[in-house]
C-alpha cells in the first residue's frame, strides 16, 4: 500500500514537469513595436487575445533600441518600426522574414505644448524665441530624425529667416531616446514644446497637452513597417496578429489615434516620405 502511494506521487510529479503537464500553459506571441503604437497596439492586442486565447507581449521602445536588442539576440515574432531605414537594416542582416514585410499605417509630426501653453507658442516661428524649452528625439530615433528634417526645411524657407536653425536648435534642451519621453516631459511642463506624432496626443492626453499642426510642405510622412522575425517560433498565430492590424478593426484603431490608414496621404511639393528621408 505504501509502495502504491508512493508511485502515484512520483507519476504526479514526472507528470508535473513533463511536457504534458505544461500543455496547459498559454503561449505568448512576442511583439516588439515602436512606442508610437502604445494606445493602439494595447488595444488591438486585446482584441486578438479575445479572439484567439493567446496573450500578446508587448515590447515597445524607440525603432532604433528595438533593432539593436534583435541584433543583439533579443526574441520577437513580430516587429513593428516607425521607419524603414531600421527594418531596411534587420532585413540586410537576415534577421526578417523579408516576404512577410509591409507597410501598415502612416504618421505625421505635429508640435505638441503644455495644454496651458505658458510660452505662447502659436506658430512655427515661435520655435526661435530666445530661452524657449524645446525637447525633440535623438537623431538616431525616427521622430528625432524627422524633427530635424522639418527644421531643415523651414530653415530654408526665407520667411523664417537665415538663422532659425541655429536659433531653434540653441534652444533644444534634451533630445529623448523614446517619443513617449518627449510627451511626457511636455504633459510634465519640464518642456515648452516637443517635436511628437500627430498620433501621440491620445484622448488619456488631451487635458494635459495640445498640439499645432506643421504644414504638410515642411512635414515628413512616416511609414510604419511590420514584418515577421526569421526565426519566429508562431508563424501562423503571428501573420494572424499582423492580419488584425491590417483589417478594417485595426485600422479603425490606429485612426482612433491620429494614423493613417490605406493609400498614402497626399503630398506638397517639397514634401518627403519616410521612405525617401530614411533611405540608406
Amino acid at each position: 500500500m505504501i509502495n502504491s502511494k508512493i508511485a502515484v506521487a512520483v507519476l504526479s510529479a514526472l507528470l508535473v514537469l513533463s511536457p504534458a503537464g505544461l500543455a496547459g500553459e498559454t503561449d505568448e506571441l512576442t511583439v516588439f513595436a515602436a512606442a508610437s503604437l502604445t494606445g493602439a497596439f494595447g488595444e488591438i492586442g486585446q482584441i486578438y487575445e479575445n479572439e484567439t486565447n493567446m496573450s500578446v507581449a508587448f515590447n515597445l521602445d524607440g525603432s532604433q533600441s528595438l533593432r539593436t536588442q534583435i541584433e543583439n539576440g533579443a526574441y520577437a515574432d513580430v516587429l513593428a518600426l516607425a521607419n524603414n531605414k531600421q527594418m531596411n537594416a534587420l532585413k540586410k542582416s537576415g534577421l526578417m522574414n523579408n516576404s512577410s514585410i509591409d507597410i501598415f499605417t502612416r504618421n505625421k509630426i505635429a508640435l505638441i505644448i503644455p495644454r496651458d501653453n505658458p510660452a505662447g507658442i502659436k506658430k512655427l516661428s515661435d520655435l526661435a524665441k530666445p530661452g524657449l524649452k524645446i525637447v525633440i528625439g535623438t537623431r538616431d530615433v525616427p521622430v528625432g530624425d524627422y524633427a530635424l528634417q522639418i527644421i531643415d526645411k523651414l530653415a530654408n524657407d526665407s520667411a523664417y529667416g537665415p538663422d532659425y536653425r541655429e536659433k531653434v536648435i540653441d534652444n533644444v534642451i534634451s533630445q529623448e531616446t523614446t517619443v513617449s519621453y518627449i510627451v511626457t516631459k511636455v504633459a510634465l511642463g519640464e518642456a515648452d514644446v516637443g517635436f511628437a506624432y500627430v498620433s501621440d496626443v491620445t484622448r488619456d492626453l488631451a487635458s494635459r497637452v495640445d498640439k499645432i499642426e506643421i504644414p504638410d510642405e515642411y512635414n515628413v510622412v512616416a511609414e510604419y513597417p511590420i514584418g515577421l522575425l526569421e526565426d519566429c517560433r508562431y508563424p501562423v498565430q503571428a501573420r494572424k496578429f499582423i492580419d488584425l492590424v491590417r483589417s478594417d478593426e485595426g485600422s479603425a484603431v490606429l485612426e482612433k489615434y491620429g494614423f493613417s490608414v490605406g493609400s498614402e496621404p497626399a503630398k506638397s511639393e517639397g514634401t518627403a516620405s519616410a521612405t525617401e528621408a530614411a533611405a540608406d
